[in-house]
């Protein structure tokens, strides 16, 4: 998958520190919350873009990730909406950058100053904690083996001698690590490119995280999750590690709200419960 570069606009700079200064004063929202102004915001919280969260995610991922000619940024998926709602909730708009996750995930991207957040349906890991800071916990994960349903394959007792297609830097390649004895483990940089290649023939089996093969799952009637692996893996949002501290505080802000308000469910319930 071809990757688009980032589409940060430097000549917007000056004129937003001028309004940022000249428009300090809050909002309240219902409730009591003080929400800042989009121009204080881009001033308190060192953002990219003024006015605007640029979020950093591998895209396709679904459903956690997806194009979306049909949304304002050109994405969707749980985290892109999720994250646009928390946006809301600051009185930001959201831009995303579809960028690979393996920099993503160790902290390169975001230290470089590509985006103010990643979204990329990122495990917490005490590793990741090295060079990112993380948001509170906003999804619970488990691991998931998919196969053709003809392979013979039951579980991952059963991957000895198979490839095992796994993205790279992902929760899911530890785990195929530890635990597919005997597997020939194949990487891809994403699961744009690991599902084309079970459907050729070029892996048996992938390991990955089950909300994205249950996807697959429900695409393909030819294909089966065979087995979940519970790791008690839970999403974060990230940031560049000891630069963001008042974003990321904002963000667990705005989550709460969205939790206490019944917004999150909400949005889980699109993605998530069965129809």
């Amino acid at each position: 998958m071809q990757r688009r570069s980032s589409v940060l606009l430097a000549t917007a700079f000056a004129a937003a520190a001028a309004l940022a200064l000249a428009g300090c004063a809050g909002n309240t929202s219902p409730g009591g919350d003080t929400k800042p102004s989009s121009s204080a915001a881009a001033d308190d919280y060192g953002l990219v873009a003024p006015g605007t969260l640029t979020v950093c995610s591998d895209v396709p991922y679904p459903p956690f990730e997806v194009e979306d000619t049909g949304s304002e940024s050109g994405y969707s998926g749980f985290d892109i909406d999720l994250l646009t709602a928390i946006a809301k909730k600051i009185d930001l708009k959201i831009a995303v950058l579809d960028v690979d996750f393996d920099p993503l995930q160790s902290g390169a991207t975001l230290v470089a100053g590509t985006c103010d957040i990643g979204a990329s349906a990122m495990t917490i890991t005490a590793d990741r904690q090295k060079n990112l800071d993380f948001s509170d916990p906003y999804y619970d994960s488990l691991q998931s083996l998919l196969v053709r349903k003809d392979s013979g394959i039951k579980g991952i007792d059963g991957l000895s001698g198979k490839s095992v297609g796994v993205q790279q830097g992902t929760t899911g390649e530890n785990y195929a690590k530890e635990n597919a004895k005997g597997a020939n483990l194949v990487q891809y940089p994403s699961d744009g490119e690991l599902w084309p290649a079970i459907q050729a023939g070029q892996i048996d089996a992938i390991l990955q995280d089950q909300p994205v093969n249950f996807e697959h799952e429900k695409a393909d009637s030819d294909y089966k999750i065979v087995e979940t692996f519970k790791t008690d893996e839970q999403y974060g949002f990230a940031f560049a590690k000891g630069k963001m501290d008042k974003l990321r505080d904002a963000v667990n802000g705005a989550l709460k709200q969205l939790k206490d308000d019944g917004e999150y469910q909400k949005i889980y319930d699109a993605y998530f419960t069965a129809k």
